[in-house]
């Protein structure tokens, strides 16, 4: 990431607020947190900050990923909400569109996952990875790509991106692990966070919230 960055301007788009946290559509290339340099100080968490004052984070989306995030906006919120995303108790589904048309309905990559040192901040497939598992079914097929959605078990940077093209199928649009026509013909990553399910911070109670892909 460069002095190129140049994340768009949309009006925040929050999905649901109370007094321990917010939920927000993210929109693709847009940072979630700050990255070093000043060009790279505008993000999601400030963005929130300007409303929401006290939010604290809790997990991130990679910046060319658009969809559902949640802050704490309390200290036990944050830890609660950490403590589920380390546990695995959060339910996550991702929608994708595919270069090329899967030939199965539904599987499961499990294959862990390191960062590929030389090409930071790009990760690969190693056997002294860090486990990662992904689940993904067909939506729809046609016109020489695969609409899929995605269910990580796991959250390692880059997993989605690096378990679709690992099949042969990369996401649309991606600049790491997609080239020539799946990469160049796509403005964006096709990739978005649909929904984000998790136990609210006071009193347990079951939270689901979504926000369809916008492609």
């Amino acid at each position: 990431m460069d002095a190129t960055y140049n994340p768009p301007q949309d009006p925040l788009r929050i999905l649901h607020d109370d007094h321990e946290l917010v939920f927000v559509d993210k929109p693709a290339g847009l940072l979630s947190v700050p990255g070093k340099g000043e060009h790279l100080a505008d993000c999601l968490i400030e963005r929130v900050r300007r409303v929401f004052p006290t939010v604290l984070l809790v997990h991130r989306l990679d910046r060319d990923t658009s969809g559902v995030m949640v802050f704490a906006l309390t200290p036990l919120a944050q830890r609660h909400l950490g403590w589920q995303f380390e546990e695995r108790t959060t339910k996550k589904a991702y929608v994708a569109r595919l270069w090329g048309e899967m030939a199965e309905k539904e599987g499961t990559v499990d294959r862990p996952i390191m960062v590929d040192w030389p090409n930071r901040p790009k990760q690969m497939i190693h056997p002294d990875g860090r486990p990662a598992v992904t689940h993904w079914k067909v939506l729809k097929r046609g016109d020489g790509e695969t609409r899929v959605r995605l269910h990580p078990e796991t959250g390692r940077s880059h997993q989605l991106r690096v378990h679709m093209a690992s099949l042969g199928h990369p996401i649309l649009g991606d600049p790491f692990y997609a080239e020539g026509p799946a990469r160049e013909n796509y403005e964006r990553l096709m990739l978005h966070a649909e929904s984000l399910q998790v136990r609210h911070p006071d009193g347990g109670r079951t939270l689901r919230i979504a926000a369809p892909a916008p492609f």
